[in-house]
């Protein structure tokens, strides 16, 4: 099995479960966020746990490709690069944490949108052969 795939099959119902989460329950995870971005030692851990998936996926596949597996790349291109922030800048970390997710309509986009990216990679990583 190609490493996009097997990345796809992990991350896509992993992300569909977290958006509809999110969605069902968006004053739950505001509040969630709202308390994870006072708390230096849950930016830290994050951080931490972002760079290190993100290399994991990287080291696994980081092919730019004119189809679905360019958003596996950008997806582990993306976590590299919060965990990194979390890790340096912990401070700029929870100003923008707390500008994108204040408000309840703000996590429900934020819902919508990783629900469809992992119904997507979902959708092609099951469907692959």
């Amino acid at each position: 099995m190609a490493p996009a795939v097997w990345i796809a099959r992990l991350i896509g119902p992993v992300f569909v479960a977290i958006g509809l989460g999110i969605v069902l329950n968006r004053g739950f995870y505001a509040a969630a966020v709202g308390e994870g971005v006072r708390s230096p030692v849950l930016i830290y851990l994050a951080g931490i746990a972002s760079l290190v998936a993100g290399l994991a996926i990287l080291n696994a596949h980081r092919t730019w490709t004119a189809d679905w597996r360019a958003i596996v790349t950008i997806l582990g291109w993306l976590l590299v690069i919060g965990g990194v922030l979390r890790i340096v800048l912990p401070r700029i970390t929870t100003s923008i944490a707390t500008t994108l997710y204040s408000g309840t309509v703000a996590i429900a986009i934020v819902g919508v949108i990783v629900f469809v990216v992992g119904a997507y990679l979902s959708f092609e990583g099951y469907r692959a052969k």
